[in-house]
């Protein structure tokens, strides 16, 4: 039997709260859904298991504050699938062994969309609409029982659900560079097509093959339209707006002031030219629409990602010793609208395009701010970027985020004065700087990545 625990959701997570459980016993799970939502010191966070199985039970109670690492629940392994029914052919008394294989006949793909024989009409509507998704829809304003889902025998997915919700927001859905193209070449609506890219977006063969999202548009509204999403009820855990903002600058406190105390911390900066970076952003934002125009804190955070496979010793984590990361998992510094910072992860954030970045930046500050995010974003940061430009600050020496071992700021983009070539003249530029763990590393690789973060940024096109 498998147990699902309080997970921690980083170093300066003690304990947590179980606010509403989002399963039941009996229900089956699978790797990467989210079945709880836990209050913690910083946030509302939506858990994810990582484990598959079945629900056995509950532990622990909606409204119970339990330790990091307290079991929550206990599963059960996956129902095993039911048994294949009896062979056929040959005489009773005919030997197994001696009775000829037969092959099963060769089955076409169902449709997307397209119902399954026998599924629909055994799935409950519960089941189609799984608790996840459900929750998922609630948060987004999404009506899940008018959509047409485009899963087996018409279940409803989280693609579904996220497209359903841009359309409702009349955001254009999430797509690649060279699908937006070919779209505005062949006039197509790109909200009417069916992403099979990373999150449901539209990439350049769902343009070229046309296929209808029809089956994730809502139907039309009804007499009484869904109620506006909103927080999640309150429970007798719940603590008032001023307890919460307490307790979230005392845990920000501690972790700082562990930080301070444990991490040797050295601190570099730089002047970076960012003329190349914001000459090429006005130009490729002439082609995009309004809704997704790229800026400048995109390309920052890439350039960082980008710059660790030069210098890993600046991404990963110390325990007992430096255990460098192969994922690179930018942590992104959000200030809460009541106070206090949080700095959830973009996973892999190396290898996101440019508008898939953009996106998920824009979707995860608007979460962060909304108390909704989920427990993988908490919990594996491998280095934290904080931008404090829009505020007019110059320069940001942060505080290292532990176990994580560098975080990088970046201040305003003013002109000054910049020679070259024996000629003086007026360039954008800011002040990007490092704080890193002299346990990890030293002057040396953190002026290699500060120089290899500005040479990425001459070079915009190729992020």
């Amino acid at each position: 039997m498998g147990e699902f625990t309080m997970p921690s959701l980083g170093a300066d997570m003690e304990a947590g709260t179980v606010v509403k459980w989002l399963v039941k016993p009996g229900d089956e799970v699978h790797r990467g859904d989210i079945v709880a939502v836990v209050e913690t010191e910083k946030s509302t966070v939506d858990v994810e298991i990582f484990e598959s199985g079945v629900i056995d039970t509950l532990v622990v109670g909606e409204g119970e504050r339990v330790p990091v690492g307290t079991v929550l629940a206990l599963l059960t392994s996956a129902a095993p699938a039911p048994p294949a029914p009896a062979p056929t052919g040959g005489t009773p008394e005919e030997p197994e062994r001696a009775r000829p294989a037969r092959r099963a006949a060769p089955q076409r793909p169902a449709a997307r969309g397209a119902p399954v024989p026998g599924l629909t009409a055994t799935l409950p509507p519960a089941q189609l609409h799984s608790p996840v998704l459900r929750h998922l829809a609630e948060q987004l304003g999404v009506d899940v029982a008018r959509i047409e889902g485009s899963g087996p025998g018409g279940a409803v997915t989280r693609a579904d659900v996220e497209q359903a919700a841009r359309r409702r927001s009349g955001r254009p859905p999430a797509s690649s560079p060279l699908a937006r193209r070919l779209a505005a070449e062949e006039g197509t609506d790109l909200a009417s097509l069916h992403g099979t890219g990373p999150g449901g977006a539209v990439v350049a063969r769902d343009v070229r093959q046309g296929a209808p999202r029809a089956e994730a548009t809502e139907a039309p509204p009804a007499a009484v339209a869904p109620a506006a999403p909103g927080p999640l009820p309150s429970t007798a855990a719940a603590r008032s707006t001023g307890e919460r903002q307490a307790a979230l600058r005392q845990a920000i406190g501690a972790l700082m002031a562990r930080s301070k105390r444990e991490i040797p911390h050295y601190y570099l900066s730089t002047t970076i030219d960012v003329g190349a970076a914001t000459d090429w952003l006005e130009r490729a934002n002439l082609e995009r629409p309004t809704t997704g125009r790229l800026v400048l804190p995109v390309l920052l955070l890439k350039a960082t990602a980008r710059a660790v496979a030069k210098v890993p010793e600046m991404n990963g984590f110390f325990t007992d010793a430096f255990t460098p990361s192969e994922a690179v998992h930018v942590g992104v510094a959000i200030s809460l609208r009541s106070g206090g910072v949080i700095a959830p992860a973009i996973h892999d954030t190396d290898r996101l395009g440019l508008d898939d970045l953009m996106a998920q930046l824009h979707d995860l500050v608007g979460r962060a701010r909304a108390g909704v995010l989920r427990s993988s974003e908490m919990a594996d940061p491998t280095i934290t970027v904080t931008n404090l430009g829009e505020l007019g600050v110059d320069a940001v020496f942060g505080v290292i985020y532990p176990p994580q071992v560098a975080l990088v700021g970046f201040g305003q983009v003013t002109e000054r004065a910049v020679a070259r070539g024996g000629m003086l003249g007026v360039r954008p530029c800011l002040t990007a700087t490092l704080s890193a763990d002299h346990r990890a590393s030293d002057g040396h690789r953190g002026g290699r990545f500060l120089a290899e973060i500005d040479r990425l940024l001459q070079e915009p096109e190729n992020l």
